[in-house]
C-alpha cells in the first residue's frame, strides 16, 4: 500500500474560498435510516488571497439524493461526486447551498457522525465525523451559526437535544414531533451534536458573576438517575472556578450533558450539549472508585472549559489541535490541584507523562505538538497533543507569572472571540505580554522528542559558591527549559540562590536552559547543599542528576516539593529494581537494597507519627510508596527484558512488604474507616494509603492477610474499598490470594451484572492479571455475554488491558499475544478503524524487545500490512512502525 497521496500537509494549508453565515438543518429520524436536509449560505472570503471560485464538501458513505443551488436542482453533471467529497465550480459571490442525503445510523459501528448507542441516536463529530452526517466544508476554520430541526417518533425518542437554545417545538403527524434549536455563536461543524432518546434528566441551575441564571441538565437513562449528583456538583464547581481564576462567564441560557454507553472517547465539547462516554460522568459510591470520581471531575471541568479555550476560540486546523486541547488539559489540571492535593495531581500527571507519552515521543508515532503532516487525524488525539502540549502552556504559565498569564490569557480570548486561531498566535500573545522573546521556546511546539537534561554540580566551602553544569540533549536544536530548583542545606531548609553581581535573593529560582552546556556559579552559599531539581516538574525532560542514595533519602525526607519527594522515592526503588536485575542476570542470589527498606519505613512511620492529624497528605505517601511500573521500567532501557523486568519487580515489592510487616500492618489498621463513607480528600487519602499497604501485605503467603482482604471485600460499603481488596487478592503473586479471588470474581460479577461499569471494571482486572498462560482467560472474557464488541470501553477493558498490562502474558516467547491481537484488530478494522488503530500501540514499540520477539512483532504487523482494505487509521500506525513507505 502506498498513501502518500492521502497525506495532509500544514505547508500546504490554505484558507477557504468561501465563508459560511448560516447553516439549517432538519434530521427527520426513522428506525431504518435518517433524512438529512441541510441548507448553507455561502460568501467570498475576500481574506483568502489565491480565491477561486470553488467549494468542496466532505461526505462518507452518503447517499445524496438531491443537490440545489440557488434552489435550483442540479443534475449530475454539474457537480463530481467522489467517495469522500463533492465538489462545485464557477460559484458566485453568494449562493445558498440545499442537499438532502440518506444516512443508516443504525449500522454505524465506527461511533462517528450519527449513530445509534443502544435505543438513542446520538453523534460524534470530531475531528471529521460530520461529512458522514451531509455533505459540508468539514473544516475546522469554517465556522457557522446553526438551526438544528429533529423529527423523531415521540414514543421511542421523546427527548430531542442540539446545540444551544431551545426556541421551539411541538406535534405531527403519525405520533411524531420536533423540536428546533438555535445556537447564536458561530462554530465549525466538529462542535456540533444531536441526541435523541428515551432520556430522563437531573437539573439544576447556576447564576452567573453578571448574574444570569443557567439551566443545568445531565440527561441519563432512567437507571442512571442516581449517579448524576457527583457530574453536576462537579459541573457548577468548574463554572464557579473559571470564572474567577480565567473570568470566563457561560454565554448560553443551558448547559446539557448526556452520557452515552458506546462512544470512543471520553467526552465531547460540543457547545452547549456534551456528550460523555458514560464512564466519565456516571457516579455513585456503590459503583464509582475515588480514582474514578477525580476523573470523573476533571474530565467534567475539562469538556466545561473548552466552551472558551476551545470553543469560542476555536483551531484553525487540525494541525493547531493542541491549541484547545493542550491549554484545556492546562487549565484542567489547575482546577483539579485546587479541588484536593495539588502535590498528589502533580505527580499523576507526571507520572503518566513519563511513562506514556515519553514512549510515544521515543516511538515510530512521535509528533511534535504541532505536527507538520498527518494521514489519519484521529491517530493524533495522543498524549503529545494532551499531556505534553499542556506541559508547554504551564512552562508558559510559570515563565509569565500568575498574573502575567491571567493578562495574556484575557487578551487571547478577547482578541480572538468566535474566530478559528493558531498555535502561533497563542505564543504571540504570551510573548506580547511578557516582553519575552520566545522564538526559541516556539520549539516546543515544532520538534518532536523528549529532551534530555544532565546536571552535575560541585561545592567549594573556601570561595563558598556551588559551581552547577547542566547539559541538554536533544534530537534537533536546543529547546527553552525553564529548570526550577532549590538548594537544601543539611537541616533540610532551603538557601538563597544568587549569582554574583545580582541583588535579588531567591529560595526557589528557574533557570533558563538554552544551550547545549550551560555553566552557572551561586554565591555566598556557606554550607554543603542539596539541589533540588526541576522543581514541580518544571518541564516535559529526562533528568539525569549526580544524586547519592544518601542524597535522595535526604529529599524524600526533607523536601518540601512534591515531585521531588515523589521522583527521590522512585530513583531509590529503581536503584534497588535495577540493582536485582543485575545480580538475577549473573546468577547470584536476589538481595533487596536495604536503602529502599530505609527510606519507605522512614515514609511509613511519618504516615504513623502524623496519624492522628490532618497535616500530612497520606495520598501523597502512598504515591511515595509505589514502585515504578513495568510499562515505565521498560521504557528505561534500549532492549526490554520483560520477564526479568516482571519478576524483579515482585522480588522488589514481596521483600519490602516481609521486612516492613509489622509496620505496614500498622498502617493497614490505622487507616481503616471508621465512619461511613463520603468523597472527601481526607477519607480518600486513608483509603489510598491504607489500600496501598493491603497490597503489600497481600503479597505474602499469609492466609491472615488474604482472610483481611477477604473481610474487607465483604464488610465495603464502597467500591474503592470492594475493589481494593479484591485486586490486592488477583494481582497478588501467592497462590491462597489468587484461589480466594478465583473464588470472589464470581461472586462479585453475579452481584454487579446489572451495572455496566462495575462489569468493566471486573472484566479489566481479570484482564490486567499477570501471567504467561493467560490467553485462554481472555478470550473467554471475549465470548462473555457481558462482552460487547461495538462498545470501546468493554474493548478497552479487555482487550487494552491485557495488551498494555500483562506484559509478560503479551509478549509470551511464542507469539500467541501478538497474534491474538492482530486477529483482533482486523475484525475492528472494518467495525471501529479508530478503537482498533489505538489498541495496535503495544506493537508500535517493537524494536525495543529482544531479536526473537521483535521478528514475531514484525511478522504480526506485516499480515496486517498485507490487507489490501486496511483503515487510514490503521494503515498509518502499522506502516510507521514498520518504517514503510505511507
Amino acid at each position: 500500500m502506498n498513501a502518500a497521496n492521502q497525506t495532509v500537509y500544514l505547508a500546504n494549508y490554505q484558507a477557504p474560498n468561501y465563508l459560511l453565515k448560516t447553516t439549517t438543518l432538519t434530521f427527520t429520524l426513522f428506525e431504518t435510516h435518517a433524512l438529512v436536509y441541510c441548507q448553507m449560505k455561502f460568501q467570498k472570503n475576500t481574506n483568502n488571497e489565491s480565491f477561486e471560485n470553488s467549494l468542496i464538501l466532505y461526505g462518507v458513505r452518503l447517499e445524496l439524493i438531491e443537490l440545489a443551488l440557488d434552489g435550483r436542482v442540479l443534475i449530475e453533471d454539474e457537480y463530481t461526486l467522489t467517495k469522500e467529497s463533492l465538489v462545485l465550480t464557477s460559484l458566485p459571490d453568494e449562493y445558498v447551498i440545499s442537499s438532502i442525503t440518506r444516512i443508516k445510523p443504525q449500522s454505524n459501528t465506527t461511533l462517528e457522525g450519527l449513530y445509534k448507542s443502544n435505543e438513542m441516536f446520538c453523534t460524534q463529530c470530531e475531528a471529521e465525523g460530520f461529512r458522514r452526517i451531509t455533505y459540508y466544508p468539514d473544516r475546522p476554520d469554517v465556522l457557522s451559526r446553526f438551526t438544528t430541526r429533529i423529527e423523531a417518533d415521540k414514543a421511542n425518542y421523546p427527548v430531542l437535544l442540539s446545540n444551544g437554545n431551545c426556541i421551539d417545538k411541538g406535534e405531527l403527524p403519525e405520533g411524531r414531533h420536533y423540536a428546533v434549536w438555535e445556537d447564536p455563536f458561530p462554530k465549525p461543524s466538529y462542535l456540533f451534536a444531536l441526541v435523541a432518546g428515551q432520556l430522563e434528566s437531573v437539573s439544576d441551575r447556576f447564576t452567573t458573576c453578571s448574574g444570569r441564571e443557567v439551566t443545568l441538565k445531565i440527561f441519563v437513562e432512567a437507571k442512571d438517575l442516581n449517579k448524576c449528583d457527583f457530574a453536576m456538583e462537579s459541573l457548577k464547581r468548574a463554572m464557579r472556578w473559571d470564572e474567577e481564576v480565567y473570568g470566563r462567564e457561560y454565554d448560553l441560557d443551558i448547559f446539557m450533558i448526556v452520557a452515552v454507553d458506546h462512544f470512543n472517547m471520553g467526552a465531547m465539547e460540543n457547545k452547549g450539549l456534551n456528550i460523555f462516554n458514560s464512564s466519565c460522568i456516571l457516579a455513585n459510591p456503590k459503583v464509582t472508585t475515588d480514582v474514578a470520581f477525580q476523573r470523573i471531575e476533571a474530565i467534567v471541568a475539562h469538556e466545561y472549559f473548552h466552551n472558551w479555550s476551545g470553543n469560542r476560540v476555536t483551531c484553525r486546523d487540525w494541525f493547531q489541535l493542541s491549541l484547545k486541547e493542550g491549554f484545556t488539559v492546562y487549565r484542567d489540571g489547575q482546577f483539579s490541584a485546587s479541588m484536593g492535593s495539588a502535590a498528589v495531581n502533580r505527580v499523576e500527571e507526571v507520572n503518566f507523562l513519563r511513562t506514556v507519552q515519553f514512549a510515544e515521543d521515543a516511538g515510530p508515532m512521535a509528533h511534535a505538538v504541532r505536527p507538520d503532516s498527518y494521514i489519519e487525524i484521529s491517530n493524533f488525539y495522543t498524549v503529545t497533543i494532551y499531556e505534553k502540549g499542556a506541559e508547554v502552556v504551564g512552562m508558559l504559565a510559570r515563565m509569565l507569572g500568575k498574573e502575567k498569564f491571567r493578562e495574556a490569557t484575557d487578551i487571547y480570548f478577547s482578541r480572538f472571540d468566535g474566530q478559528a486561531v493558531t498555535t502561533e498566535d497563542f505564543v504571540q500573545v504570551m510573548e506580547e505580554v511578557s516582553g519575552q522573546n520566545l522564538q526559541q521556546f516556539r520549539r516546543w511546539y515544532t520538534q518532536a522528542g523528549t529532551p534530555e537534561l544532565s546536571v552535575s554540580w560541585e561545592y567549594n566551602n573556601s570561595s563558598n559558591q556551588l559551581h552547577m553544569k547542566v547539559i541538554q540533549k536533544s534530537r534537533g536544536e536546543p529547546f527553552h527549559i525553564p529548570l526550577a530548583l532549590a538548594l537544601l542545606n543539611p537541616q533540610g531548609n532551603p538557601v538563597a540562590i544568587r549569582q554574583a553581581g545580582e541583588q535579588m535573593i531567591l529560595t526557589e529560582r528557574v533557570l533558563d536552559i538554552k544551550n547545549a552546556e550551560q555553566h552557572f556559579t551561586f554565591v555566598n552559599i556557606t554550607e554543603p547543599v542539596v539541589p533540588s531539581l526541576l522543581r514541580g516538574f518544571s518541564a516535559p525532560v529526562k533528568l539525569t542528576a549526580e544524586y547519592s542514595q544518601d542524597d535522595l533519602l535526604f529529599l524524600l525526607t526533607y523536601d518540601q516539593d512534591g515531585y521531588v519527594r515523589w521522583d527521590a522515592a522512585q530513583q531509590l526503588s529503581l536503584h534497588a529494581i535495577l540493582q536485582g536485575m543485575t545480580q538475577l542476570r549473573e546468577g547470584r542470589s536476589f538481595h533487596l537494597d536495604q536503602a529502599l527498606v530505609v527510606a519507605f519505613e522512614k515514609v511509613l512511620r511519618e504516615a504513623l507519627l502524623h496519624n492522628s492529624g490532618s497535616s500530612i497528605d497520606k495520598s501523597m505517601l502512598a504515591n511515595l510508596l509505589t514502585l515504578p511500573s513495568e510499562a515505565y521500567l521498560a521504557e528505561l532501557f534500549s532492549s526490554i527484558d520483560v520477564d526479568l523486568i516482571h519478576n524483579v519487580r515482585e522480588k522488589v515489592k514481596h521483600q519490602l512488604a516481609r521486612q516492613l510487616q509489622l509496620v505496614l500492618a500498622e498502617i493497614y489498621h490505622a487507616n481503616k474507616e471508621k465512619e461511613a463513607y463520603t468523597y472527601s480528600h481526607e477519607q480518600v487519602s486513608r483509603r489510598a494509603l491504607k489500600n496501598m499497604a493491603l497490597s503489600y501485605l497481600v503479597s505474602l503467603e499469609d492466609p491472615a492477610w488474604h482472610h483481611a482482604a477477604w473481610l474487607q471485600f465483604e464488610g465495603s460499603d464502597n467500591m474503592t474499598d470492594a475493589l481494593g481488596a479484591l485486586r490486592a487478592l488477583q494481582l497478588s503473586p501467592a497462590q491462597g490470594a489468587r484461589k480466594l479471588a478465583t473464588e470472589l470474581m464470581e461472586n462479585f460479577y453475579l452481584q454487579w451484572k446489572t451495572e455496566p461499569l462495575v462489569v468493566e471494571q471486573w472484566f479489566s482486572l481479570q484482564a490486567s492479571t499477570p501471567g504467561k498462560d493467560r490467553l485462554s482467560a481472555i478470550e473467554k472474557l471475549l465470548a462473555h455475554p457481558a462482552f460487547d464488541w461495538n462498545n470501546p470501553n468493554k474493548l478497552r477493558a479487555v482487550i487494552g488491558a491485557f495488551c498494555n498490562n500483562n506484559h509478560i502474558g503479551f509478549h509470551k516467547l511464542d507469539g500467541s499475544g501478538y497474534n491474538f491481537l492482530i486477529d483482533q484488530i482486523l475484525k475492528l478494522n472494518k467495525t471501529n478503524p479508530q478503537i482498533a488503530s489505538r489498541l495496535l500501540t503495544p506493537m508500535t514499540r517493537w524494536r525495543k524487545h529482544d531479536e526473537s520477539r521483535q521478528q514475531l512483532m514484525r511478522s504480526a504487523l506485516q499480515k496486517l500490512a498485507a490487507q489490501e482494505d486496511l483503515s487510514k487509521d490503521v494503515s498509518e500506525v502499522v506502516f510507521k512502525s514498520l518504517e514503510l513507505v505511507v
